[in-house]
């Protein structure tokens, strides 16, 4: 699995990115134009399997682009938008998701478990 974390920036409408920790990089003249040359540019380091990706806007000239390749479909984004995409490991480190908490059942308490009933 390969994590691709891009900073993105707009000058002179022209959008460029440029990987947080690698030499990858590309520009484009719109962000979805980048993204599709980002993906392309993942997929040619690493192509072992899905393709999920994220772009959230800092400013509205500058942004995170993610790339996950790899890994379980649905839910394996590494961060949830903003700048906590930027924290994420990239340039193909594996990611490990943190376990998920069980979630344990509450039984609702019937009135005749507590001695009394609300018509006594």
């Amino acid at each position: 699995m390969g994590v691709f974390t891009f900073v993105c920036r707009e000058s002179a409408d022209e959008w460029t990115a440029k990987q947080l920790s690698g030499e990858l990089e590309t520009s484009a003249g719109s962000t979805y134009e980048l993204q599709r040359k980002l993906v392309q540019a993942a997929l040619s380091s690493d192509s072992s399997g899905a393709v999920q990706s994220s772009f959230s806007y800092i400013t509205p000239s500058s942004a995170v682009f993610q790339v996950v390749v790899g890994g379980a479909s649905g839910g394996a984004f590494i961060g949830g938008g903003g700048a906590a995409a930027a924290a994420a490991p990239a340039g193909g480190a594996a990611a490990e998701a943190p376990p998920a908490e069980e979630k344990k059942e509450e039984k609702e308490e019937s009135d005749d478990d507590m001695g009394f009933s609300l018509f006594d």
